[in-house]
């Protein structure tokens, strides 16, 4: 059983235990995990679910209120603990939907949120490219304005939900200015001639992945979301809203390792004695413990912070790189601890083995967090503040 006195942390009020309580007893009785080979099928199935239950109300703004970050991050870690897929399934229904939630225009709204929060939609967010990750200035994909459209030309990779989404939140270059001031974002539907699924992708845990192609494809200009060239703000504000749950996704991982690590040890026997008794195995449950509950301060702290409308590109930084590098170690430690039974195909452990290590890459990797962690403190120091 997790341990969730952290429930009753300042950062949240009574109804955020309460949306915990009533997830968690959802998920026992409809997330199974286990989804076999058709995972296109199972995340499909998945949304419906989530839409059904009306959880994926509160990825988009509930009844069109502002999106709560801790309560997003409740729904994710809880999620994650039952199921990666279904913790996938709840997040990119809101990072596909999250730049028309915070900037699209009403038509865009009503045209395709009610659809995402029932399940019915299957959105996308389609920002990497081949030779643009991190680096999303070095963008290639262009839209160009002819009329009263826009004809999109370029690839995009690594897409989640790539080949099975209803549409995409797409970002290219209108060029405007140089750089990422020259940007644009569109809602590209999936049947719209010239778009293509030019390849899926296969990864360790597995999800719906692909490539995606642009030929000559004209989308109306007003599919735009927000000012011509000002993509790459809507792109950063939508991350910023989701890069904190990314950090519970990985502690929601990190936990559920902790409590199947800490049944065994306390049921193992080795040597006259249970695995719980040795010393070592003592220091390394109290390491990762307290790993857990560092990640859970800097992830609720960044989410509690921007619910109250405070500035959190360095706090979620923080959390994301904290969270994420920390359940990979304490997931590493449950496996070992399992012995052989951890890298036996199908057991928890060896699942949230693979589960854990794109959440270090994904929506900025490591390496990345760091140099935006280091940028807004000297932003700061500069600034005087």
């Amino acid at each position: 059983m997790a341990d969730k006195r952290y429930l009753a942390w300042p950062f949240f009020e009574a109804r955020h235990a309460e949306l915990e309580a009533t997830l968690d007893a959802w998920a026992r009785e409809h997330v199974r995990g286990g989804h076999g080979a058709d995972v296109d099928g199972a995340c499909r199935h998945l949304v419906r679910l989530l839409g059904q239950g009306g959880w994926l109300q509160h990825a988009i703004g509930a009844e069109g209120a502002a999106i709560d970050t801790r309560t997003i991050c409740l729904i994710r870690e809880t999620l994650a603990r039952h199921d990666g897929l279904a913790d996938f399934a709840f997040a990119m229904q809101g990072l596909g939907a999250g730049a028309i939630s915070l900037f699209g225009t009403t038509t865009q709204r009503e045209r395709y949120l009610p659809r995402v929060a029932r399940g019915e939609a299957i959105a996308a967010f389609a920002l990497s490219e081949p030779d643009a990750g991190s680096d999303v200035a070095a963008m290639r994909c262009a839209a160009r304005a002819d009329g009263e459209a826009y004809v999109l030309d370029g690839e995009k990779t690594w897409i989640s939900n790539g080949g099975i989404a209803d549409f995409y939140v797409v970002f290219a270059r209108t060029g405007e200015a140089p750089g990422a001031r020259g940007i644009s974002a569109f809602v590209v539907d999936a049947d719209t001639p010239g778009f293509a699924v030019a390849e899926r992708i296969d990864v360790i845990a597995p999800h719906p992945l692909a490539r995606i192609r642009f030929d000559a494809c004209r989308v109306p200009a007003a599919q735009r979301i927000g000012a011509a060239g000002q993509g790459f703000k809507v792109a950063m504000a939508t991350l910023d809203v989701f890069r904190t749950s990314v950090a519970a996704a990985a502690l929601g991982f990190a936990r559920r390792a902790f409590d199947e690590a800490l049944a065994h040890a306390t049921r193992r026997q080795m040597f006259g004695q249970t695995l719980a008794d040795f010393q070592l195995t003592q220091a390394r449950l109290a390491q990762m413990a307290t790993a857990i509950d560092a990640s859970a301060l800097l992830t609720y702290r960044a989410a509690w912070q921007r619910d109250q409308g405070g500035s959190v590109t360095k706090e979620a930084a923080m959390a994301k790189m904290t969270a994420t590098e920390s359940a990979q170690q304490v997931i590493d430690a449950a496996v070992q601890m399992f012995g052989g039974l951890g890298v036996t195909s199908g057991h928890p452990a060896e699942r949230l083995y693979r589960e854990i290590r794109a959440l270090r890459i994904y929506e900025g990797a490591t390496e990345v967090q760091q140099l935006i962690i280091a940028r807004e403190l000297l932003r700061a120091a500069k600034e005087g503040t």
